[in-house]
């Protein structure tokens, strides 16, 4: 097929282009899509790995209903080697927590608790922490309880750390320090929370008292206005 010259100058700035940057626009095609095989591949092997996940999870809470310790430990080692990744393991350490713990297990209790806060979520982290604090007030480890819950929680847990912070420092006899532990945690409570009648007995045992609500106090200053 004959060309006309201006054709024969473009094909041979063509060929001049490609013969300088084939290689490198080849190697860019390259890497692009074997990037994109990589992306779809690793999204199919999270929802292969999520769905085996799930699977062995219902198998560890037919085992914590059967309280079978041993066979929820197996099962919650088996979802930490084989699914670290998903959010089932920690759930699993968790859950594998409670049977070793009522089986009068504290270090295997201790052991899965600090699994899911080295694992775990921001949330699960938490849970864990306030677990591993309980685990350890019972064992009179107080100073231990006292320092995990100092650390950082998210702010929903408020409650909950001021209210277990209240029970390690009874335990210490320091009853000024848990009065104000508890009472945080009563104002930090919301009046629907079931937890929140526990703390005012618990506070008024040790010879404390409720703040008065907002709106109870609110209703006492416009009587007294009036």
């Amino acid at each position: 097929m004959a060309y006309d010259l201006e054709e024969q100058e473009q094909i041979a700035s063509f060929k001049a282009f490609w013969a300088r940057f084939g290689n490198l626009i080849m190697w860019v095609l390259i890497l692009a899509l074997g990037s994109y095989a990589g992306y779809n591949y690793w999204n199919s092997h999270k929802r292969t790995q999520s769905v085996e996940a799930s699977a062995l999870y219902d198998e560890l809470q037919s085992a914590l209903a059967a309280n079978d310790n041993a066979k929820v430990q197996r099962i919650a080692g088996d979802m930490q080697k084989k699914y670290e990744g998903t959010v089932y393991a920690p759930m699993s350490a968790l859950g594998a927590a409670k049977t070793a713990f009522e089986a009068n297990d504290l270090k295997t209790a201790k052991a899965q608790l600090q699994w899911a806060i080295d694992h775990g979520s921001d949330e699960y982290k938490a849970v864990a922490k306030l677990r591993l604090a309980g685990v350890l007030l019972d064992e009179k480890s107080y100073d231990g309880a006292l320092k995990l819950l100092n650390d950082s929680f998210p702010a929903g847990f408020s409650a909950e750390v001021s209210d277990r912070k209240g029970d390690v420092l009874v335990a210490q006899n320091k009853l000024a320090e848990a009065r104000q532990a508890y009472t945080a945690a009563y104002a930090a409570m919301p009046k629907e929370n079931p937890g929140r009648q526990l703390v005012q007995v618990k506070l008024e045992a040790i010879g404390g008292s409720v703040p008065a609500d907002k709106d109870a106090k609110a209703a006492d200053e416009a009587k007294a206005a009036a």
